[in-house]
């Protein structure tokens, strides 16, 4: 079955960490570009981070220096670390890889308190 399975999020205070997990199966995950996007309340779909089969890494102005994203082709498994997390970080999460066409997960919910 194709899919990808986010986990990991949850409730924490503002300036705690948090890490996603999105476990993918049946895609070929080594060669395959993945991200992460996210939801804020209110807002439109933006993107969090990429990184490339290679292991190169892109990351939004608004979580560098905070948070790091990375990927185990063996567990066929992305990451997004968040540390330092605001307020302004709540929304929900998803993991996409960038298949044709680009596969979604079902979103996880990350909510930061003041």
């Amino acid at each position: 079955q194709v899919q990808l399975v986010e986990s990991g999020g949850g409730k924490v205070q503002a300036g705690g960490s948090l890490r996603l997990s999105c476990a993918a199966s049946g895609i070929m995950f080594s060669i395959n570009t993945m991200g992460w996007y996210r939801v804020p309340p209110g807002k439109e779909r933006e993107l969090v981070a990429s990184i490339t089969s290679g292991g190169s890494t892109n990351l939004a102005d608004a979580v560098k220096g905070r948070f790091t994203i990375s990927r185990d082709n063996a567990k066929k498994t992305v990451y997004l670390q968040m540390d330092s997390l605001k307020p302004e970080d709540t929304a929900v999460y998803f993991c996409t890889a960038e298949t044709s066409p680009r596969l979604w997960g079902q979103g996880t919910q990350v909510t930061v308190s003041s």
